[in-house]
């Protein structure tokens, strides 16, 4: 009888596991939308006309005999046009990778690098296949960009990221109606997502702590006048200590976690390994200060953590010499997006969205797309992980 009962007791099991229904996970990848042909702002940076494609393929002529020569296999493609665009989403999202973060900029009182998103995503035929969401890239522009002079190492800043309030209004309004309103946009519990990279610089930018506070409040409440439940908005996790006048720490014991829940953030990620871990080293350690540093937020702070996974580190196409993270090779990638997975499958009342770095950051030796080392090795951990293996 005892044994009857230990047997039907695993049947039952078995098939209530059977009845589970398998968790679909959303795989974001930021998106670098600096390889674009035909954009008139670029060109002050990239004089030939292919954007940012122009600092990969002169690598080697502006530092002859570096050992930097990586080659993308799909060519130097135009990522503003929506021919292409299909290609991408149609690759990205047959190995899993069902969100694109867009970096976004907003610099001299208008949009920069837009037109990937607006002349290649959203005109793809296929977008529909794919959600994306913003985040907006707020950081000084310095000349490194320009590979011309870049090795100078001068730091001169064209512009500024941070904003007046009268210009945080003009682009948040117009973020709502040209992207928000987007049936593709992703959301949270009906709440479209919204990324800011640099925290300090958009405190500063808008004059204090409480006019950010109020800021973001108003952002909230177009959003609502708009039609959606709420803003959902996004917290870019560095290393910072959050010391800003007009912010008590000492009245709690989690400052940081007071600080951003004070200016109305939901939730955070990273954005790259590098902003904190020191990424000259091997990558199996790298992932271990990761992993490390996903339990201590989660201690450390109330909103949620979405975990992130950046693929590597090298900056040296920019400036010729850079920190280099070694062996992180598609396999190793493999398990640090396993332990992603596990991590969010400990924790059922999180949306189930892990962000990687990134799509295409080619000059920062950090993507998925094929190239000549690789291959589709990137793409096809991914899809080992979030796609067979969820099946």
């Amino acid at each position: 009888m005892k044994r009857t009962t230990i047997m039907l007791g695993l049947v039952m099991s078995v098939i209530a596991c059977l009845a589970q229904p398998k968790r679909t996970y959303d795989v974001a990848a930021y998106l670098y939308p600096a390889y674009a042909a035909d954009d008139p702002r670029l060109r002050p940076f990239w004089p030939t006309g292919m954007g940012e494609w122009e600092t990969v393929m002169t690598m080697q002529q502006r530092n002859p005999g570096h050992y930097w020569n990586r080659r993308p296999l799909w060519g130097y493609i135009n990522e503003a046009d929506p021919s292409v665009m299909e290609m991408e989403i149609e690759q990205a999202t047959s190995h899993g990778v069902n969100v694109f973060i867009f970096d976004w900029y907003w610099f001299d009182e208008r949009p920069f690098m837009e037109t990937t998103l607006t002349n290649g995503f959203l005109k793809a035929s296929n977008s529909g296949k794919m959600k994306f969401y913003l985040m907006w890239a707020n950081h000084n522009v310095e000349n490194y960009w320009d590979t011309r002079i870049a090795h100078l190492g001068e730091n001169n800043i064209i512009w500024r990221g941070g904003v007046s309030r009268e210009a945080f209004e003009k682009m948040c309004r117009r973020n709502i109606e040209l992207f928000f309103r987007q049936p593709n946009y992703y959301k949270i519990d009906g709440k479209p997502v919204f990324m800011i990279y640099e925290l300090s610089t958009f405190i500063e930018g808008i004059g204090g702590v409480e006019q950010a506070r109020d800021a973001l409040k108003w952002f909230r409440k177009e959003v609502k006048k708009a039609g959606f439940p709420d803003l959902e908005l996004q917290f870019t996790m560095w290393a910072p200590q959050f010391n800003y006048s007009g912010f008590d720490a000492a009245k709690t014991d989690k400052p940081r976690d007071e600080f951003v829940r004070k200016l109305g953030f939901n939730s955070m990620s990273h954005y790259q390994f590098c902003h904190f871990i020191n990424v000259d080293d091997d990558y199996a350690n790298i992932l271990e200060q990761a992993y490390q540093e996903w339990e201590k937020l989660e201690e450390e702070f109330t909103i949620p953590y979405y975990p992130h996974i950046s693929i590597g580190w090298d900056n040296s196409p920019r400036t010729g010499r850079s920190a280099v993270t070694r062996d992180n090779t598609p396999e190793r990638f493999e398990q640090a997006l396993r332990k992603a997975k596990a991590y969010l499958d400990a924790r059922p009342h999180l949306q189930p969205l892990v962000t990687i770095n990134s799509w295409n950051e080619w000059t920062e030796t950090s993507y998925l797309q094929p190239d000549n080392i690789y291959g589709y090795g990137y793409l096809d951990a991914v899809k080992k992980v979030f796609v067979e293996d969820s099946r």
